[in-house]
């Protein structure tokens, strides 16, 4: 893994064809009317509110529409510092609901320092939400095509899901991007009246964090970017990161197995039963309990394994669900289930837009698809591939060749540098792109490693959460090359997870966790 991991890092490098967003450190958005604010009907502590911006930031003339809006005020208004953005992860999570959590997830000093503020990214919730036929969407083909044939449906599937989403979400639809969105935020910044914003964004979020300094360096305090996308990549290396970081994780629980008694097959091979499983699934023998229709593919499977990786806390969980699935005691609760038994709505959400608006990763035929799948078959023995790697190439085959905010290599000129904080063993936000990004940002840019496993950074143990929090509070750096030590699996550590970041899912299907 360590040979393997080397040639991942130098495949993280940027794409030259992609043309850099410039640095805009004059213009502004003018500020907007007052934000009208009131409790928030979930929690009263808080405010909510609304913000009009323009669908397009382009052509601001041609109408706007209102994102949603939250803040919780400093707890010693005596001591605030400013103001602290908390951008979550997806695409699809909400800003809004981080604000209303914020009491769980940050810490009391934190709390006490900073108005904590944030938006539904647009697209998203509160903001326009992209929306889609749920009868459409539960016809979603399954991402592991075995022909051309198979590859033009897939293509012609997106299309006219596209299509669909397109026509009932409206204007905004076509303007979902990121870097639209760190200009929502720059105009959140100018309504609320603050000259320099701090930040926390986390996985996804860490997107809109990168683009609002390179955009708008002026307005930066302190920025930390939690458990980072790389926004550089390009098809291949994409998909082969994702999927190095997929196995990486699978060997971390294995090597979990084998020490801990905790682990239901501590005194059995774990890969041994893993493998067997997947050919199961091969022979379409596998399924969702009580529905025998719902078959457990490879690809299923493996994406079930990656949910139960994005925390060291759901690794007896897992072994438990690897149990019940050997003896076909597996209930519906512990694997995701087709969309069909939970909901009869018209329309579902359906957020994944912003990933093909950002992203540009063009695959041509089905035999440069094959070659990809079969080389990360190689990468990951185990798992075959991440469904986090796989999924979004799949998911955007029918998008347009020009998209709004396609990759480039970071330019940011701060006069603070941007933390960058990465967990050694995510399987989601990949070691290697926070190495990538780090290198990206240059001077601008510092990495604090977390040694342990699992995906988000913040709260795991006092070394991780404290340097951020100073840095955030004072702006004191950790050293070059700081390191947190890991906090042990199942110390309860993990359990603001849901609180922070969204679990990806396929179309037409919800996860179990």
């Amino acid at each position: 893994m360590r040979k393997a991991f080397a040639l991942l890092l130098g495949l993280t490098i940027p794409l030259s064809t992609f043309t850099p967003v410039s640095a805009d450190t004059t213009r502004t958005p003018a500020p907007s009317a007052a934000i009208s604010w009131a409790p928030c009907p979930e929690d009263s502590g808080a405010e909510c509110g609304t913000l009009a911006v323009p669908v397009d930031w382009r052509r601001p003339a041609a109408g706007t529409f209102n994102v949603g809006v939250a803040r919780r005020k400093a707890t010693d208004p005596a001591a605030r510092i400013g103001t602290l953005v908390v951008a979550a992860g997806g695409p699809g999570g909400s800003g809004v609901d981080l604000v209303l959590a914020s009491p769980q997830i940050l810490t009391p000093e934190t709390l006490r320092r900073f108005d904590v503020v944030s938006l539904d990214p647009r697209g998203t919730n509160r903001s326009n939400p992209v929306v889609c036929s749920t009868e459409l969407l539960q016809q979603a083909p399954d991402p592991i095509v075995k022909s051309q044939a198979e590859f033009d449906r897939a293509v012609a599937y997106s299309r006219r899901l596209r299509a669909d989403c397109r026509a009932r979400t409206g204007p905004v639809f076509d303007h979902v991007d990121s870097l639209s969105a760190a200009a929502d935020l720059d105009a959140f910044r100018a309504a609320l009246g603050e000259e320099k914003l701090s930040f926390w964004g986390i996985s996804y979020g860490t997107l809109l964090g990168q683009q609002y300094a390179e955009r708008y360096p002026r307005r930066v305090r302190a920025f930390v970017l939690d458990s980072v996308i790389d926004h550089s990549v390009d098809t291949r290396t994409f998909m082969d990161t994702g999927t190095w970081g997929a196995q990486d994780a699978f060997n971390e629980f294995v090597a979990w197995c084998e020490r801990d008694e905790a682990c239901l097959q501590h005194d059995g091979n774990v890969r041994t039963l893993w493998k067997g499983l997947m050919a199961r699934a091969d022979r379409g023998e596998l399924s969702v309990p009580g529905q025998p229709g719902a078959l457990l593919t490879p690809f299923v499977l493996s994406w079930t394994a990656l949910d139960y990786f994005y925390s060291a806390d759901t690794w007896r969980p897992f072994s438990e669900l690897l149990a019940a699935l050997d003896t076909g005691q597996a209930t519906a609760g512990q694997l995701p289930t087709p969309l069909a038994a939970k909901s009869a709505q018209d329309v579902s959400p359906n957020p994944f837009q912003i990933f093909c608006e950002d992203y540009r990763l063009p695959v041509r035929d089905f035999r440069e698809y094959d070659r990809h799948l079969r080389r990360l078959g190689g990468i990951a023995p185990d798992m075959r591939y991440s469904f986090l790697a796989v999924f979004p190439v799949f998911t955007c085959l029918g998008e347009p060749s020009s998209i709004p905010n396609p990759q480039h290599e970071l330019r940011v000129r701060t006069d603070t540098p941007l933390l960058v904080a990465n967990s050694l063993h995510d399987p989601a936000t990949v070691y290697p792109w926070a190495v990538s990004t780090t290198r990206q940002l240059g001077r601008s840019g510092r990495l604090l490693t977390y040694e342990g496993w699992g995906h988000i950074v913040y709260g795991r143990g006092p070394c991780a959460t404290g340097a951020i929090d100073s840095y955030l509070i004072s702006r004191t750096l950790p050293a070059r090359g700081a390191r947190c030590p890991a906090v042990p699996p199942n110390t309860g550590t993990d359990n603001l997870r849901k609180l922070v970041s969204p679990l990806p899912h396929m179309p037409g299907w919800t996860s179990p966790l």
